[in-house]
């Protein structure tokens, strides 16, 4: 059951990304009968358009049913007011530098063993 959902999901995906590229490939598959048929210039043999008229036709008719889609976003309806802005100080020109004060701590130790470690004899 979770697979089937998965897998239908999947799909949906799929078919969402491959929306764009569906006038492309309709233009590839009937090019011959756009070019005779659907072209707009077809009586103007100087643009040599062959239905790439049709084509730009088509995919600007999907750019705008893909803005209509879009919902427009009032910035007014999201009040940033949660926000706290950072105080910055700076430094006066005639005021006397601090000591340097680092929070650096290392806490590295090292025991210093003049013998060599040597692992034990195995009993036979």
């Amino acid at each position: 059951m979770k697979n089937s959902i998965v897998y239908g999901f999947v799909l949906l995906y799929l078919v969402a990304m491959a929306r764009p590229v569906v006038p492309l490939m309709e233009y590839i598959v009937y090019e011959d009968y756009i070019a005779e048929f659907l072209c707009i210039n077809k009586d103007n043999l100087e643009l040599e358009c062959h239905g790439k008229c049709y084509l730009m036709q088509k995919l600007t008719e999907q750019n705008d049913q893909k803005r209509q889609n879009l919902p427009k976003i009032v910035m007014e309806e999201y009040p940033i007011g949660f926000v706290d802005l950072q105080e910055f100080v700076t430094k006066e020109a005639g005021a006397p530098e601090n000591k340097r004060n680092y929070d650096y701590l290392n806490p590295y130790t090292y025991l210093f063993t003049a013998g060599s470690f040597h692992p034990p004899n195995a009993i036979s």
